[in-house]
């Protein structure tokens, strides 16, 4: 029965951000672009991730801030995880003795049922964040050489409630046992082949790809004011809160072009219990769509990053 409860709730929630209901029923008051500051020089942006059992993919995240640390920003790394699983708490010992220029190391523990709902633990990052802006990101995400300088460019000045990279570049759907996610079985410094990406488009802040002002994350949260979105839960959730999120503040989220941005895909999704064989299927049929997409799209904008470091 509980089961039954969590999945019509989980369904009422996804309808009602399909815009079956008006956000001002969970989220009254929301912040307008024309009250938020737009800050400008050195921004401080925080990099929020969750980690259960996918040290592997961690690791090229966290090593990527090490080898390609940005100059011109700020950063603060946190990470989400829990002292129960030993490989991701081994992984963040080793990066903890290593200190980048510019970016500030931040482990957070949380009991695993509350880590099993990433809205909860992006919700006290939300809170707490002392950033100009906040990036809801995933661990399997990480930012390759200049990636988070262009970040800074790019947000100088804005008052955006939340923008989004429109590009990113993946990798087809890696199985368990191909070499790249082989290379991390313990815990060091790991560099992709960027040649092995290939770059795809996202049309809003979807997953791993919600920059929120830091103004707005402080105020109204990550889906706080939707109770059901901070209910720990006894296993690995899908982030439907993305949609939720983009409802609340009533926007897709603004695009903005930055280069550098890449994404490890993987077939296998140990974390989530239930329907692990269709979802694999569905992923690799979404994968291969959007591969034969990519192919045939145009190159992206040269952004205004862009345009400055060519002059």
């Amino acid at each position: 029965m509980n089961k039954l409860i969590h999945r019509l709730k989980e369904n009422f929630f996804r309808l009602a951000a399909s815009g079956w209901l008006s956000p001002e029923w969970y989220l009254p008051q929301c912040p307008t672009p024309s009250e938020l500051k737009g800050r400008t020089g050195k921004l401080h942006i925080e990099i929020v991730s969750h980690c259960w059992n996918y040290s592997h993919f961690l690791a090229y995240q966290l090593s990527s801030l090490v080898l390609y640390p940005p100059q011109n920003c700020r950063v603060t790394a946190t990470v989400f995880y829990c002292p129960e699983d030993e490989t991701t708490a081994g992984l963040l010992q080793f990066f903890e003795k290593l200190s980048p220029p510019n970016v500030d190391w931040n482990w957070r523990t949380l009991p695993r049922r509350q880590l099993f709902r990433r809205g909860i633990g992006r919700n006290l990052a939300a809170k707490a964040t002392k950033a100009d802006w906040i990036w809801f990101t995933d661990c399997d995400q990480l930012f390759h050489r200049g990636c988070l300088d262009a970040i800074n460019h790019e947000l100088q000045g804005r008052s955006d409630l939340l923008v989004f990279p429109v590009t990113v570049s993946c990798t087809p759907l890696l199985e368990q046992n191909d070499p790249m996610l082989r290379a991390t079985t313990k815990p060091a410094l790991v560099e992709i082949n960027t040649q092995d990406f290939t770059p795809r488009t996202h049309a809003k802040a979807i997953g791993a790809l919600q920059i929120m002002h830091g103004d707005v994350a402080r105020s109204v949260g990550y889906c706080e004011s939707i109770p059901f979105y901070q209910q720990p839960v006894d296993s690995f959730q899908h982030t439907y809160e993305d949609r939720a999120l983009r409802w609340l503040l009533r926007t897709q989220g603004t695009p903005i072009e930055i280069p550098g941005l890449y994404r490890i895909e993987h077939s296998a999704k140990g974390r989530y219990d239930a329907e692990k064989t269709v979802a694999k299927f569905v992923r690799k049929t979404a994968a291969s769509f959007s591969g034969r997409k990519a192919q045939t799209q145009k190159a992206p904008p040269t952004t205004r990053y862009e345009e400055r470091r060519s002059a």
